[in-house]
């Protein structure tokens, strides 16, 4: 089984990331796409696309954490932790996640970009350091 830990850095609380198969990541930010990105075929006008940090609030004054109220759409997250370099990882939605009606895509990475989130339906509160994919292969380069 590899150690999902040593090609992981910046946790947020190991002992509960590493509680079932994989690690689990967290979000740190999520972004609205507000102006489209351009991508060509040469990559001479590749543009990345205009975001802008999507609004969060506390439910309660005292509460240390914030929420985020996303309704039915696409976003982009971005996770508080990296891969190590030379580090491939595999990473899909948690199953908390799809069952909610959120999803973003399983993708093969050699560092975290920020990955898009879809919400559908009803929509989707989601908390900082929420815990949003799960690491599930790594493979250390040479």
């Amino acid at each position: 089984m590899p150690e999902y830990a040593d090609a992981v850095t910046d946790l947020v609380h190991e002992p509960t990331q590493t509680d079932s198969p994989g690690l689990d990541l967290t979000v740190t930010e999520v972004y609205d796409v507000i102006e489209p990105g351009r991508v060509d075929f040469g990559g001479g006008e590749l543009e990345p696309a205009g975001l802008t940090p999507h609004d969060r609030h506390k439910r309660n004054p005292d509460d240390d954490y914030e929420w985020w109220q996303l309704r039915e759409g696409q976003y982009l997250i971005e996770y508080n932790e990296s891969l190590v370099d030379g580090v491939t990882a595999t990473l899909q939605p948690r199953t908390e996640i799809v069952e909610r009606g959120g999803s973003h895509p399983t993708l093969q990475v050699g560092s975290l970009p920020r990955v898009p989130l879809s919400v559908g339906g009803a929509g989707l509160l989601l908390k900082e350091n929420a815990r949003v994919s799960t690491v599930v292969d790594v493979e250390k380069g040479d």
